[in-house]
């Protein structure tokens, strides 16, 4: 039995030994590689959706932010899989813990700040100061800029984690609820497994929509500054 409803965001662990590299390595060897001509349904449905996505996210970015490509579509592959992951059975979830997302989102957030800086560094530092600004307003115009832009990697991490977490912690809450309520009452039971049916489907949404919201947002950095 779990001591508290936070005991299932525990890092895993065999004899003191954290298992975390390992569950974060599991999704990737799930994406079959194609070993013969004509790939088969599973690898043409994924080859589909990775074109789709690379379509709706690179079309915007000019020929130095389309070398990113790889890179943001591994990302949205990776969070994908293993928000997905977290949904089954006596799983653990990496991205409800908030230092992994945070060392995924400081090194994008960072290098399309640095970007941007070597690219063009006029305009990145007009970022700071908006045009048309009074002058007694210019130093805290620039003190807010710069805590906004600082605050970036933060608010990834942060939405990820929370929109993770939550769902989770509501179906935990709602199976507990369901069991306990199948000893008093099978029709209260029935409702609430049926609420946790529809919430379980809703999580699924919801883990591949922040992985998609998490890139996104680090290929519009990536837009701003490139």
């Amino acid at each position: 039995m779990n001591e508290n409803l936070f005991a299932p965001f525990i890092s895993p662990t065999i004899m003191g030994i954290t298992t975390l590299p390992i569950i974060i390595m599991f999704p990737c060897m799930m994406l079959s590689t194609p070993k013969r001509w004509l790939p088969n349904r599973m690898q043409t449905l994924q080859i589909w959706l990775i074109r789709l996505v690379t379509k709706q996210m690179m079309m915007m970015h000019n020929k130095k932010g389309r070398t990113w490509t790889l890179m943001l579509m591994s990302l949205i592959l990776f969070i994908a899989s293993t928000n997905l992951l977290g949904l089954l059975p006596y799983s653990f979830t990496p991205t409800t813990q908030l230092s992994m997302n945070i060392g995924m989102a400081i090194p994008l957030w960072a290098g399309t700040v640095i970007m941007g800086f070597r690219n063009k560094p006029k305009m990145s530092l007009a970022h700071f100061l908006p045009q048309g600004t009074p002058t007694p307003l210019i130093p805290m115009l620039i003190i807010i800029e710069t805590i906004s832009l600082f605050i970036q990697p933060l608010a990834l991490a942060v939405r990820l984690t929370a929109n993770i977490t939550a769902g989770h912690l509501l179906i935990h809450l709602i199976g507990s609820a369901t069991l306990a309520l199948s000893s008093i009452s099978m029709t209260v039971s029935t409702i609430t497994f049926s609420i946790l049916f529809l919430l379980t489907i809703l999580e699924l949404a919801v883990a591949m929509i922040q992985a998609y919201v998490f890139t996104l947002l680090v290929s519009l950095y990536l837009h701003d500054n490139s």
